[in-house]
C-alpha cells in the first residue's frame, strides 16, 4: 500500500468570541487556508482531487457542506468538489484520516484535509438549540434512552468526573492552565508558530479590511497568573474545573495537503511528515472525555510502539484533567506534552483543531530535530482519534 505523506500545514491564528476573525465567513476563511496550501506546495489547484473539512456546529453560516463553500470561496477550479465531517472536536483530525486513507488506496494522489469553526458566529450547540427551539425534537432518540437512561451527555459533567476518578486537584487544575499560557507566551516570543500560521487581514462587523493582519493566538493571557487562575469562578459548585482551566472559545480555521508518491513526484517537494499510524475508537459516552487513553494505549500497540518511542505528543486541553489523566495513566513526559502551550491558552476552534494541531505538532518537531509525534483527542460521544506521524 501505498504511503500518506504531508506536504503543506497552516493555520490562522485564534480568535476569540467576538475578536479579530470575527468579520470572516467560515467559508471564507476555509478558503484563505486552502488557497495557503496551494501556495506553500506549488501544486497545480486542479490537481487537488478533493477538500474534506472538519466542522462541528454545521447550520447557518457553516450549513450546506461548508467545505464546497470553502472550494467555492477559494481560487480552486469548480471541478475540485469537497465534503464535510463531522466526529465531534476530533472533525479535522478525522478529515486527515479519510485523505490519508484515500492516497493510501491510490484512489486519489492529493487532498486537502483541515477544518473551520466560527464559534462567534455559529455559536456552540446552535445546531441543538435551533431546532428545539423550534419544537422540530433532540438528536436523544428513543433507542439511546432506553440504553442511557435518565442520562444528559455532558462535557462538562464528563470533566469532573475524570478530576474525581483520577484524583486530580483544583489547584493541579490551575497550574496546568498556567503552564499552558506560559508555553504558549514563550512560542509566540520565540517566533515558534510563524511557519504554521497564515496571517489573515482583520475584517470589520461588515466585512470590510481594517488594513490589520492577525497573526498572534488572540486567546494567550501574557499577564496570566496562578493567583488569577484559582480565582476564577467554578463551573459546578462543588466541582474542580473553571473557564480558566478549559479550552477557549475559539474562530479559527486550518489544514494539511496530503499526497502519496505519485503526488510527491508530481509536486518535486520534501514532505514535512508521513502518517505512521491512524486510529478511532469509541468508549464510555457518559464520562465521554476519557476515550484518549484506551485509543492511545491501543494505537501504540497495533503500531507496535511504546509511549517512550514518541517524542512530542499533542492531547487537547478541552479540560486540564483531561491530559493530566493521559499523562497518570500512560506515564507519559509531560515535558513532551502540548510544548507550545494547548486550548487553554490557544483556544479550541471545535471542527478545526484536529488539522491545527496537527500543524503545531509537525512544526515542532522539526524545531526539536524529533522524529514521532503524536495526537489525539477527546470528542463528543465519548471517541477519539489518534494519529502518530514520522517527521521527515
Amino acid at each position: 500500500m501505498a504511503e500518506a505523506y504531508i506536504v503543506a500545514a497552516a493555520r490562522t491564528a485564534g480568535g476569540r468570541r467576538g475578536g479579530k476573525l470575527a468579520g470572516w465567513h467560515p467559508a471564507d476563511l476555509a478558503a484563505q487556508v486552502i488557497d495557503a496550501l496551494v501556495a506553500k506546495s506549488g501544486i497545480d489547484p486542479a490537481a487537488v482531487e478533493d477538500v474534506i473539512l472538519g466542522c462541528v456546529s454545521q447550520v447557518g453560516e457553516q450549513a450546506t457542506n461548508i467545505a464546497r463553500n470553502a472550494v467555492l470561496a477559494s481560487t480552486l477550479p469548480e471541478s475540485v468538489p469537497g465534503t464535510s465531517v463531522d466526529r465531534q472536536c476530533g472533525s479535522s483530525q478525522q478529515a486527515l484520516h479519510f485523505a490519508a486513507q484515500a492516497v493510501m488506496s491510490g484512489s486519489m494522489d492529493a487532498v486537502i484535509a483541515g477544518g473551520v469553526e466560527s464559534m462567534t458566529r455559529v455559536p456552540m450547540f446552535t445546531p441543538n438549540a435551533l431546532p428545539a427551539k423550534a419544537g422540530l425534537g433532540t438528536y436523544m432518540s428513543p433507542g439511546m434512552q432506553r440504553r442511557y437512561p435518565g442520562v444528559e451527555f455532558s462535557q462538562f459533567v464528563g470533566a469532573e468526573m475524570i478530576a474525581k476518578n483520577y484524583g486530580i486537584e483544583k489547584e493541579t487544575l490551575d497550574r496546568y492552565a498556567l503552564e499552558s499560557h506560559k508555553r504558549a507566551i514563550a512560542a509566540t516570543r520565540e517566533g515558534l508558530f510563524k511557519d504554521e500560521i497564515l496571517p489573515v487581514e482583520i475584517r470589520q462587523t461588515d466585512g470590510s479590511a481594517s488594513g490589520e493582519m492577525h497573526t498572534i493566538d488572540e486567546g494567550i493571557r501574557f499577564d496570566a497568573t496562578l493567583e488569577g487562575i484559582a480565582g476564577v469562578k467554578l463551573i459546578a459548585e462543588g466541582g474542580r474545573c473553571t473557564a480558566a482551566t478549559a479550552s477557549q472559545i475559539c474562530d479559527g480555521a486550518s489544514g494539511l495537503l496530503v499526497v502519496n508518491e505519485r503526488g510527491l513526484k508530481a509536486l518535486g517537494v520534501k514532505p514535512l511528515a508521513r502518517i505512521h499510524h491512524m486510529s478511532v475508537l469509541g468508549h464510555d459516552p457518559v464520562i465521554m472525555l476519557e476515550a484518549p487513553i484506551p485509543a492511545t494505549a491501543r494505537a501504540l500497540k497495533k503500531a507496535g510502539m511504546k509511549i517512550e518511542d514518541i517524542d512530542l505528543y499533542e492531547v487537547n486541553e478541552a479540560f486540564a484533567p483531561v491530559p493530566l489523566a493521559w499523562l497518570q495513566t500512560l506515564g507519559a513526559d509531560p515535558a513532551k506534552l502540548n510544548v507550545h502551550g494547548g486550548a487553554i491558552a490557544l483556544g479550541h476552534p471545535l471542527g478545526a483543531s484536529g488539522t491545527k494541531l496537527m500543524a503545531t505538532l509537525i512544526h515542532a518537531l522539526g524545531q526539536r530535530g524529533k522524529r514521532y509525534g503524536l495526537q489525539t483527542m477527546c470528542e463528543g460521544g465519548g471517541m477519539a482519534n489518534v494519529t502518530i506521524i514520522e517527521r521527515l
